[in-house]
């Protein structure tokens, strides 16, 4: 029986806390890898300097490529709405080989010139040779991040947060439990591993969710992973999407690129700084995405569905409850400011850096959460060119200019988290004004 979309506090929530804690996974994998790493005994500045270049780098590769799960989804919510479900039953298999034998090639490419890379972000020394020995490890588990982020697209698709929070957790709590052995070692049995460790905790955390996305996806739902040919009609649409969100991904990734170059230029303690930071951000980001997955997930159902009175009010409550998630966040933080700052580092010169911006991460994320909010509803819309053409304004107009004469002025990290504010503020207006002239009408 065909489910009608439910615009309501309890169906809003029941998919948006499953997608939260499933979102959450891969940042609080990074996170912990952070923390941990922080507390090293030898050389904690540097190492956690080098998790921070390498997974931010590891991140923009999986943000880039992982866009079709959010193409995914959109396109069977919008089937799954118009009850055509089973013309797409070949799709899901295509693009996942697509999204696979991409990554793998994208690994290897990477693997070869990783030192070149990370020069790129201004490291070298110490901070060099552990980015690189901590991303030849954690990198093999890129193709497998990218399969179960796939994976998570057909699920949400099918208008299904809960076996996606189910494998996220697993993989999680795996991650830290693997983090405190490997990297601190067990006395008289294993030897510290270090940062080393660390790589491997996550690599180990990946596979095993690579292996539960397999399993759930072949036994809860109608698709499977047999390849059959010719293409289906919607493997181009789904692929343009999917590309539009790429170069969107691309040049979000450029904001994070310079971010952390010019925090590296600043120095190891500026670069550790903003490393705790940014992973603390990161997981706003994530966690505050479970609204947006709804957005996503139920704004395509409801367009196949031509019902935009409840794409209307899908927009007003999930924006009201993503923005009352954020204050909690930042108020949870701002009670916890210092001790927050002692879970990543003890180094007071790193710690310094870190209280001197952290207040800006934490005022930011009202707006974080409207701007995420519409961003999967535009997503879950298919409005990938908008998306696109947002992310280059406000990169390219908004953050790079504003972090420039931030670092004239000799700002440093407050350059940086000054920038991402205008970044935010201009990724949220502008998608509100947007949704209100395309949809305010369509109610009337």
């Amino acid at each position: 029986m065909h489910k009608k979309s439910k615009i309501s506090f309890k169906a809003i929530n029941k998919l948006a806390i499953p997608a939260m804690i499933s979102g959450i996974a891969e940042p609080l994998i990074s996170i912990t890898d952070t923390a941990i790493v922080g507390n090293i005994l030898n050389h904690p500045t540097e190492a956690l300097a080098a998790v921070g270049i390498a997974g931010s780098f590891i991140s923009a590769l999986v943000w880039i490529l992982a866009q079709t799960r959010s193409a995914i989804s959109a396109t069977i919510s919008k089937y799954l709405g118009a009850k055509k479900l089973d013309q797409i039953g070949s799709l899901p298999a295509q693009i996942i080989g697509f999204n696979v034998i991409l990554s793998v090639a994208i690994y290897f490419v990477t693997l070869f010139f990783a030192k070149q890379i990370f020069q790129l972000y201004n490291a070298d020394g110490l901070i060099l040779s552990y980015a690189i020995d901590y991303f030849e490890i954690r990198a093999i588990g890129f193709p497998l991040t990218l399969f179960v982020f796939s994976v998570f697209g057909v699920f949400g698709g099918l208008q299904n947060t809960f076996w996606p929070m189910v494998i996220s957790s697993i993989g999680a709590l795996l991650n830290v439990v693997l983090d405190i052995i490997l990297v601190f070692g067990i006395d008289g049995f294993l030897e510290p591993m270090n940062i080393v460790g660390a790589a491997w905790a996550s690599v180990i955390s990946q596979v095993v969710m690579a292996v539960l996305a397999l399993i759930l996806l072949l036994k809860k739902t109608p698709f499977s992973l047999k390849i059959t040919l010719p293409l289906n009609s919607e493997i181009m649409p789904l692929l343009g999407l999917s590309l539009n969100l790429a170069i969107r991904a691309v040049a979000l990734n450029v904001a994070l690129y310079l971010a952390n170059a010019y925090a590296t230029k600043y120095g190891n303690n500026y670069i550790a700084a903003q490393t705790i930071a940014f992973q603390i951000w990161l997981f706003f980001a994530f966690f505050i995405d479970g609204y947006s997955n709804v957005g996503n997930i139920v704004s395509g159902k409801l367009l196949g569905e031509r019902k935009f009175k409840k794409l209307w009010k899908l927009s007003i409550k999930v924006s009201k409850y993503g923005v009352m998630v954020a204050i909690l966040l930042a108020s949870f933080c701002g009670l916890f400011y210092y001790k927050i700052g002692m879970l990543f580092s003890k180094d007071p010169m790193v710690l310094s850096a870190f209280y001197g911006i952290f207040w800006l991460v934490l005022i930011m994320q009202p707006i974080n959460a409207v701007a995420f909010v519409f961003d999967g509803i535009f997503k879950g819309l298919s409005e990938a060119a908008t998306l696109r053409n947002l992310l280059l304004f406000a990169t390219f107009l908004g953050f790079i200019p504003v972090l420039l004469i931030g670092d004239y002025f000799n700002l440093k990290l407050h350059a940086v988290w000054i920038a991402f504010a205008v970044w935010m503020f201009l990724r949220a207006s502008i998608l509100v004004v947007k949704f209100r002239k395309k949809y305010l009408h369509k109610i009337a």
